[in-house]
């Protein structure tokens, strides 16, 4: 006789509403917040509860499926990325991202977490700008705006 594992270290199902968010998820390239994953749902005609939502979505963060963000605005947003360890830059403008290495930011987390006799040292860091799109747009809008007055 076969014994189940504890429920804690079981699987979770593969729900219909699972699998539809992890299809839309792997086809989503920037951060998206979990209201903004339920509208795109919404549009492919999946029938499927926010609070669903949401728990898919921190589900698969916790598994490390998705990568999840906190933004300026205290919503968690996630995206689909790569299995490695990696950071992020992200536009505060589009949400455009960009997965990042920083093997500098790696030693220095190793360094402090030694100085001060840690081990097994984890970080996350994102770093927030404005992509190469949004600065030529915000640039063009101040020259406009400076023309308008000028003129």
């Amino acid at each position: 006789m076969t014994q189940r594992p504890p429920a804690t270290t079981r699987e979770p199902r593969a729900t219909r509403q699972r699998l539809a968010i992890r299809r839309l998820m792997a086809d989503v390239p920037d951060f998206r917040s979990a209201q903004q994953v339920h509208a795109l749902l919404a549009e492919q005609g999946e029938s499927i509860g926010l609070a669903t939502v949401y728990r898919a979505l921190a589900l698969m963060a916790e598994q490390g499926d998705v990568d999840a963000l906190m933004g300026e605005d205290g919503e968690t947003r996630y995206r689909r990325c790569s299995g490695e360890h990696h950071h992020h830059l992200v536009c505060v403008d589009c949400g455009s991202t960009v997965e990042i290495s920083g093997a500098d930011v790696e030693r220095w987390a190793r360094e402090v977490g030694a100085e001060h006799g840690f081990t097994d040292i984890t970080h996350t860091v994102e770093l927030f700008g404005r992509c190469p799109d949004c600065s030529r747009r915000r640039s063009l809008d101040r020259v406009d705006r400076v023309d308008r007055v000028d003129g």
